[in-house]
């Protein structure tokens, strides 16, 4: 693959969006199906939380391995291999009846994922050119958002028709579209085509002068990040008791309200993408980041104040926003300063954390619901984010003024047309950002920032 793109490629953009959108849809359709099949077969919460957590897990565990089997092997391949080996699975979903099977499906199925989320987000920069690069994250993040809409309503129509069994065989077909996108697609990475980049930190162009630790800008992003979501994340377990015990709030308030975060994403990444054109530096990106968090946690703050379920919905809408712009900035932030070649263990790692994050967050949430009323809960987890974003300003501005030895440093502003696959003297190297979907758990039920693929 050249890492200097004449043309945009639209088509695959579209594509792999339109790919991504649809396995979407289908993830969060057979996530409601199966917590509807195991609570059917009488299982416990211990089930459902085993449940979530082998959706996770394999993540966060398989993280640096999938992320390097993203980078060294054809993407093709790999779309295609693991996009059947998932409808596979998925076929199996819906001929299983016993929860610890169910389980362990589910585990096998987040490993495939594991594999094919960095990929699609290290494909999607390779396709567009450095100005074309938030218009491409947007269009993206806009299909995940319609496919994470879609799909529980649908699950809710055909769930009461059919029972638990066709909304699973659909969504082994919808990984089908995965299979299709890898073989269409004219943008291809990995194996062969993953040439050397060229920097001045690595000027064998091996890429492996790269480390997060020895970027400070994108330490900060993924920690940050990382804090926010496990300070705030509780809110996916304790929101359910807050609006229909403590607010008193009906079963239809409470769909509205859980809709309401993801359906902000919307315009949220189209006017993230509008401003990015316009910050021509790293850390214009990393303060980006920085504010729509803190926003995230300002709404979750004013949450806990509302009198009434329905005053909820605007201010999902407003953190839904923030999150669709958080995505934009850190997935174009982590685009423009990791090479080619080791992309997707970045957007992997990433990933990683965001997922350890939301775990945190339902443990502590979790637990600290059996002791205290979701009011303060909520009040205390929207402080915490606040505090921790105030915690990183400061890291921020250090990162920014003194960048660590063989950190590529601050990216200066650079021509609107610039192809993003050149080396810089003040930069690293990449093939033009894109800002591909972030990764995250299609059943991890998490609407918090950096989960936008996956958003309850």
């Amino acid at each position: 693959m050249s890492f200097t793109v004449v043309e945009s490629r639209w088509p695959d953009v579209w594509l792999a969006a339109t790919a991504r959108g649809i396995t979407i849809c289908g993830d969060f359709l057979a996530a409601t199906a199966l917590a509807l099949a195991l609570q059917g077969a009488g299982a416990g919460g211990l089930a459902v939380s085993g449940l979530l957590l082998a959706a996770t897990l394999p993540l966060v565990v398989l993280a640096p391995l999938a992320g390097r089997l993203a980078d060294r092997v054809d993407s093709r391949t790999l779309l295609v291999t693991v996009g059947l080996a998932q409808a596979a699975i998925c076929a199996l979903l819906a001929l299983a009846d016993h929860p610890v099977l169910v389980v362990g499906l589910v585990a096998l199925l987040a490993c495939g994922l594991a594999v094919t989320q960095p990929c699609l987000a290290a494909l999607l920069p390779a396709m567009v050119r450095s100005r074309d690069l938030p218009r491409a994250s947007a269009i993206s993040q806009t299909a995940v958002s319609l496919g994470a809409l879609g799909g529980p309503v649908l699950a809710g129509l055909l769930v009461g028709q059919f029972g638990t069994r066709v909304p699973l065989l659909l969504d082994a077909a919808t990984y089908l579209a995965l299979v299709v996108a890898g073989l269409l697609l004219r943008t291809r990475r990995g194996g062969r085509r993953t040439t050397a980049v060229v920097t001045p930190a690595d000027p064998r162009g091996t890429a492996t002068a790269w480390r997060l630790r020895r970027d400070p800008l994108m330490l900060v992003m993924v920690v940050s990040t990382a804090v926010v979501i496990a300070a705030i994340g509780g809110i996916n377990v304790i929101e359910v008791f807050f609006i229909r015990e403590t607010l008193n709030g009906s079963p239809t308030t409470y769909g509205l309200v859980s809709a309401a975060w993801m359906a902000g994403m919307l315009p949220g990444g189209w006017l993230a993408a509008r401003l990015a054109n316009r910050l021509g530096d790293d850390a214009a990106l990393i303060r980006g980041v920085l504010v729509t968090l803190a926003a995230c946690s300002l709404m979750v703050l004013l949450a806990a104040m509302v009198p009434g379920a329905g005053l909820l919905v605007p201010l999902w809408l407003v953190a839904g926003a923030a999150n669709g712009g958080e995505n934009v900035f850190a997935n174009l932030l982590t685009a423009r300063r990791v090479p080619e070649a080791m992309r997707a263990r970045a957007y992997a790692s990433y990933g990683a954390a965001v997922q350890g994050g939301s775990m945190a967050g339902f443990l502590v949430g979790g637990a600290l619901l059996t002791a205290v009323p979701p009011r303060p809960l909520i009040a205390g987890a929207g402080v915490a984010g606040i505090l921790v974003v105030l915690i990183f300003v400061p890291v921020v501005a250090r990162a920014v003024r003194r960048p660590s030895p063989g950190d590529p440093g601050v990216r200066q502003p650079r021509p609107a047309d610039a192809d993003a696959g050149l080396a810089t003297p003040d930069g690293p190297a990449e093939p033009k950002p894109e800002a591909g979907d972030t990764v995250g758990s299609w059943l991890s039920a998490s609407h918090v920032p950096g989960s936008g693929t996956s958003s309850s």
